[in-house]
């Protein structure tokens, strides 16, 4: 689950992930994250970095296993 506040003041709440899903923070396989990687780069045409499909595709299995490196990989990535 990730917060935003948005440009009106209120909280912004996102759910990603699935819950009974490994990911590449958990199961450091390459290359299956080149897998999703592969399958899900069309989640990425939104531009909307606060949408799960961003949020999957950069916290979930991004560059790192580290859940807290991706993390602030993404907020630097998207200045937030």
């Amino acid at each position: 689950m990730a917060t935003f506040e948005t440009d009106t003041g209120r909280t912004k709440v996102i759910h990603f992930g699935q819950a009974t899903a490994d990911d590449y923070t958990k199961t450091h396989d390459k290359e299956q994250r080149d897998r999703y990687r592969a399958r899900h780069a069309k989640d990425l045409l939104t531009a909307d970095p606060t949408r799960p499909g961003f949020l999957s595709f950069y916290i979930l299995w991004g560059e790192s296993t580290s859940l807290q490196t991706n993390i602030a990989s993404y907020k630097r990535r998207f200045n937030l």
